[in-house]
């Protein structure tokens, strides 16, 4: 599991193509947002599972960036000099 957490270039192509397809006439994931911003009115489980597929991508990546982030930080021999 956390080898997946370090392939951040994996999780940047699914988050760019799966996390906002389809893309016309707006993503996907930025109309289930507009929806869920306006209330959420009428929305089925369905369709909050959908939103969950579609924002995975996008939190496996925010993930990976913060773990090598912290990688980076941790880092032994890094002194800054």
């Amino acid at each position: 599991m956390k080898e997946l957490l370090y392939m951040w270039k994996f999780w940047l192509i699914l988050s760019l193509t799966l996390g906002l397809a389809p893309f016309l006439p707006e993503p996907h994931l930025v109309g289930k947002i507009r929806w869920i911003a306006g209330g959420a009115v009428g929305m089925s489980a369905a369709d909050w599972f959908d939103f969950a597929m579609h924002t995975t991508p996008w939190v496996m990546l925010a993930a990976s960036l913060r773990m090598r982030w912290l990688a980076r930080k941790r880092a032994p021999g890094k002194t800054g000099v």
